[in-house]
């Protein structure tokens, strides 16, 4: 005899609900980028590319090197970030020693510390150091602001997996740092993921800390490019050659989301769960 399957309609409800909201809020947050698209492909006549061809063309538009040093500064701050996290993670998720807690609460109480508030300092900084209006100085300094979240995502990420794998690796031979290469970082892939995408979205899309950090504009990343040209129009402001602006800026960060989705929500998962 067959069998009927009944939905129960209490279940249907929140459900229905459920998906509704998300629906709302995919329109909610996707619609900026959607008009943003729309406008940088509108021009008088119709459709078309002329946007993007008078944002690469201007005299005070985005030439390639802007980009290419937006990929720069990404790419050095992902890397230290996730150096750095990823041994300091590793530290406090798998070591004791004296202190530990308080060092990692102190990392943490950075976050609270508004960045705006001490760039002049790090200015100064870099000053002293050798690197003010430099892609290096500046990657170094995204990278400071990122480690407090990322050590935090690294350190629960490293807790998260059992014991027994790293103990075994030593028993087989390996030192600390073997197990860490071997065993380790593979077990943590999602939470390195996380880290280098947030690093890469945060250094991509900076503007404020670019703004007063790099003077020479040959070393202006794409965010400063977009904003010259605003500027540099005699008040007359080219909206559409903006928002073509803005899409450049955004594809990057969409394709990588998109590609990294998976391990991205693994790894903030994990990472936001396990204490």
């Amino acid at each position: 005899m067959a069998k009927t399957l009944v939905v129960d309609e209490t279940e249907r409800g929140p459900l229905g609900m459920h998906w509704l909201t998300c629906a709302a809020l995919a329109v909610l947050f996707l619609f900026p980028l959607v008009w943003a698209a729309f406008a940088s492909v509108r021009t008088d006549t119709g459709f078309g590319l002329e946007n993007y061809a008078r944002l690469f063309s201007s005299e005070d538009g985005v030439r390639p090197r802007h980009v290419l040093n937006s990929a720069v500064v990404s790419a050095l701050t992902v890397g230290g970030t996730l150096v750095v996290s990823t041994l300091g993670g590793y530290a406090f998720g798998r070591f004791r020693f004296p202190g530990r807690d308080a060092l990692f609460l102190l990392t943490l109480a950075i976050l609270m510390v508004p960045y705006a508030t001490i760039l002049i300092a790090l200015y100064v900084l870099l000053g002293w150091l050798g690197l003010e209006d430099s892609l290096l100085g500046l990657s170094l300094v995204l990278t400071t602001f990122q480690l407090p979240f990322s050590v935090f995502m690294m350190r629960n990420s490293f807790a998260a997996v059992p014991v027994e794998l790293e103990e075994s690796a030593r028993v087989d031979g390996c030192t600390s740092f073997g197990a860490l290469l071997r065993i380790m970082l593979p077990a943590v892939r999602p939470g390195l993921v996380t880290v280098g995408l947030f690093a890469f979205l945060a250094s991509w899309s900076e503007f404020f800390a670019p703004l007063i950090l790099l003077n020479s504009t040959d070393k202006f990343t794409t965010t400063l490019a977009v904003v010259n040209l605003r500027t540099a129009s005699h008040g007359a402001v080219d909206y559409a050659a903006l928002e073509a602006g803005v899409v450049v800026m955004a594809v990057p960060c969409l394709l990588l989301f998109a590609f990294l989705q998976r391990s991205y929500v693994r790894g903030f998962t994990s990472g936001a769960l396990k204490g």
